[in-house]
């Protein structure tokens, strides 16, 4: 009888060890199949928004500069499948973007991301959704593909001396291994006192912000408390959070919490990688609304990309009224784009286009307290309340962090020698970087595709410009 029992136990664990084995090799079959899935809607999007997005400002993008620069350095997981899949760029009306299709599988439809117009860029559809017998936008607008203005290159001011040393310097990889810098420019007193471009780019080119985004839309909730329509002190009114009596403790959250990313909800992932939205085509709604709470709100620092969302989110009616590309339009950032997903929401963790220029500008506002041709913008204490590192700060950094704005202090001091307390930067994936000195009255902006795992050292950047610069 004991025998019986040892031998059942025995062949017990050996079914066991088959079915673990059988369901871990499902799990990485699956996973693979779905990093196929992710590295096409990757591809479609990218072609999709930097050729189009560039073609509406006249200027010309080729795939092959896409595949070299946006589309090298990506995540191991995608890096060795991205640049091989086979694409489509499709159009219509035998001049603009149309849609732009990538194949991942034999038995599934290709991804697709299409492009809606100048003033919303490329949207990406949920994995397995056809083009066929969906409503996109397809008419044709006015554009001049590869015509723009050439005569803006004589414009571009050619940094002096000192400054040139330090721009050669951030063009090579003296600021960071493996960085690869496309466009630098500095602004000082409200005008450019240098400005520099990688081949292939141009003043109109636009490039996706990445996390610079994220400071953009810390922008626009300013813009919208000065309508007095929402304050940063409003709950951020999800309304199916307080569905059937019962008390939710993300009914306290609220705008500020968003902006500073102290919502105290979960996130799967460091820095809350947000693929299913990014590339994968799920929505807003459907990617950043049901993460629930362990923390209360404002106790705990947790950088995501949920939280600005949920910032969006809140001051969703008035922008619903004034639209993003209306606010860009006042300052001047007329190459400028706040792509969307695919049912129309805002994806201003990342998802912007624009060029050096536009972003300087965005920092000239700042400098400017708000006021742009002598209208106010922003609330008159914007800049003071976005640069303010108050609330949780995150760990393992001598950044501080701010409302939507990084800050070269915490709040037990400044650790960046030659960085003055008051700068702030706007920082996004790839070496996106806007940084704002308002006691020098200056604006730095740095463009690139940095390899990924490879950082350009902003810090030390700025220190440089500066001592440039004096």
């Amino acid at each position: 009888m004991i025998l019986q029992n040892l031998r059942y136990v025995f062949l017990l664990s050996i079914a066991s060890c088959t079915t673990n084995a059988v369901a871990q090799n499902d799990q990485v079959s699956l996973e693979a199949r779905y990093d196929r899935a992710i590295a096409a809607g990757y591809k479609a999007l990218f072609l999709c928004s930097a050729i189009a997005n560039a073609e509406a400002f006249g200027v010309l993008r080729t795939p092959e500069s896409v595949h070299e620069w946006e589309l090298t350095g990506t995540p191991p997981f995608i890096d060795h499948i991205i640049r091989s899949l086979p694409y489509q760029i499709v159009r219509p009306n035998n001049r603009e973007i149309g849609h732009v299709q990538v194949r991942w599988s034999d038995n599934m439809p290709d991804r697709i991301a299409v492009y809606k117009g100048r003033d919303a860029g490329c949207s990406i559809l949920p994995i397995g959704a056809p083009i066929e017998g969906n409503q996109w936008r397809t008419s044709a607008s006015e554009v001049s593909i590869g015509s723009s203005d050439q005569s803006i290159d004589s414009d571009i001011k050619t940094p002096n001396d000192k400054l040139r040393v330090v721009f050669d310097k951030a063009f090579g990889e003296n600021f960071g291994l493996g960085s690869r810098t496309s466009a630098i420019l500095v602004m000082k007193d409200g005008r450019v006192i240098g400005e520099s471009y990688a081949e292939g780019f141009h003043p109109n080119t636009p490039q996706r912000t990445w996390s610079v985004a994220k400071s953009i839309a810390s922008t626009l909730v300013g813009a919208a408390t000065l309508s007095r329509e929402h304050s940063v002190s409003d709950p951020i009114n999800i309304t199916y959070w307080r569905r059937g009596g019962v008390f939710d403790l993300r009914q306290d959250i609220t705008i500020d919490h968003a902006l500073r990313m102290a919502s105290g909800r979960y996130s799967d992932t460091p820095g809350n990688r947000t693929d299913p939205l990014y590339w994968g085509g799920s929505t807003v709604d459907e990617t950043v609304l049901h993460w629930p709470q362990i923390h209360r709100p404002g106790e705990v620092f947790r950088y995501a990309n949920n939280d600005t969302l949920l910032a969006i989110k809140a001051v969703k009616p008035w922008l619903d009224f004034y639209p993003a590309d209306e606010f860009f339009a006042k300052l001047g950032m007329t190459h400028t784009v706040a792509e969307t997903d695919w049912n129309g929401d805002y994806v201003l963790s990342s998802q912007a286009w624009t060029t050096a220029r536009d972003l300087a500008k965005l920092g000239q506002l700042y400098l400017q307290n708000g006021i742009w041709d002598g209208h106010r913008v922003l609330p008159d204490d914007w800049r003071y309340y976005v640069s303010q590192p108050s609330g949780p700060q995150p760990r393992g950094t001598s950044w501080g962090y701010g409302a939507g704005w990084w800050t070269f202090r915490r709040p037990t001091g400044n650790a960046f020698d030659g960085v003055p307390d008051d700068a702030i930067a706007a920082r996004g994936n790839r070496g996106q970087y806007l940084v704002i000195v308002p006691s020098q009255n200056l604006v730095l902006v740095r463009r690139g595709e940095d390899m990924f795992g490879k950082s350009f050292d902003i810090a030390a950047f700025t220190k440089a410009i500066l001592e440039a610069i004096h």
